[in-house]
């Protein structure tokens, strides 16, 4: 089983997929600790990669269509929310 703790402002660290098989468990900030499923967990990494492409204009692939001005070229992201429930509930169904 892989462990994982929420950060302070509700992240956890996640630049991959995990194996679908695994399981996940998380220590929130409040103490309780929930069980994810791979394949759950990582819905909610591609629910969250889909949300920083579209505020930051990147298109499915992560590709910029606008002209290049950052210094810092990343397409991808390091740190997903998570909040206590999560487990349960179906892809693309967060709250908030």
């Amino acid at each position: 089983m892989i462990n994982l703790t929420q950060d302070a402002d509700g992240f956890i660290r996640m630049n991959r997929h995990f194996p679908a098989g695994s399981l996940i468990s998380i220590t929130f900030t409040d103490g309780s600790v929930e069980t994810f499923s791979g394949r759950r967990l990582n819905d909610i990494y591609d629910e969250a990669v889909m949300v920083y492409r579209a505020t930051n204009h990147l298109d499915a692939k992560g590709f910029s269509r606008l002209p290049a001005k950052t210094v810092h070229p990343s397409k991808n992201i390091q740190f997903v929310p998570v909040r206590p429930g999560m487990a349960t509930m179906a892809p693309g169904n967060t709250p908030g």
